[in-house]
């Protein structure tokens, strides 16, 4: 019968040599190693959103848009100072790099920043579209192209003819899909609430048609994670819920 006794006997032993160091010299190295990997890996994801800063560029968030052929074409404001983008890197950089190199080749890019019109005291607010019911379509100007000359100048879809901070940028059309599990869209709207102001969240009124009007927004909950990130809090905005 094998005798067990010495291989459970407590107290100090000797430690094995095996040229590499003791066995705990090795764990506590593994262990560095796996520590350091791990902080690596968490290093290497790519940051979601670009910063992009002391640039001009144009805000889109409360714009409205003309349908043609299948692209949205809407009026947005001119600003300077800090926004926030997808990076939609390429080989000549990210977004912040292709705005910056707007300036005197005409055009620049559509970025995000909070509207100060949706903040507490202004007048414009945050429409919810509910995503079991909401089927219409909306622009989503993030990244788009935003056309220097025609700032100023009048432009097919618009009553009047746009003044110099405003410009004119192309951006793709999304049409809700409504479903239980859907968490809807965003628009922005007149402040105080008007009930007929959702007729926007319906494919009826904001389709793909060309000629149409739509406005521009985003899936629920985007603006305050934009802003977030950017500003690093949110300010009381104005917000509206359709009745029930």
């Amino acid at each position: 019968m094998r005798d067990w006794s010495r291989r459970w006997t407590c107290g100090p032993r000797a430690e094995r040599k095996d040229g590499g160091g003791t066995r705990a010299a090795r764990l506590t190295v593994a262990l560095s190693v796996v520590v350091v990997m791990a902080a690596v890996s968490v290093q290497a994801q790519p940051d979601p959103f670009a910063i992009c800063t002391k640039q001009r560029y144009a805000l889109c968030a409360a714009a409205s848009c003309l349908v043609y052929n299948q692209v949205a074409y809407c009026k947005c404001d001119v600003e300077f100072g800090k926004s926030i983008s997808v990076p939609y890197t390429f080989e000549d950089g990210d977004i912040c790099a292709v705005n910056k190199q707007g300036y005197g080749n005409g055009y620049m890019m559509s970025t995000y920043s909070l509207p100060a019109s949706v903040v507490s005291g202004g007048k414009q607010a945050i429409y919810t579209c509910p995503g079991d019911t909401s089927d219409g379509a909306y622009a989503q100007c993030d990244g788009g192209f935003c056309f220097a000359s025609t700032r100023g100048r009048r432009f097919p879809g618009f009553d009047r003819r746009l003044k110099a901070n405003e410009i004119m940028c192309s951006c793709p059309i999304t049409v809700a899909d409504p479903g239980p599990s859907t968490v809807g869209y965003q628009i922005v709207g007149p402040y105080p609430c008007q009930q007929e102001f959702f007729e926007n969240c319906n494919g009826a009124v904001a389709n793909t048609d060309t000629g149409s009007t739509i406005v521009v927004g985003a899936p629920t909950g985007t603006a305050r994670l934009l802003t977030m990130e950017l500003d690093g809090s949110v300010p009381e905005l104005n917000h509206c819920e359709p009745a029930r």
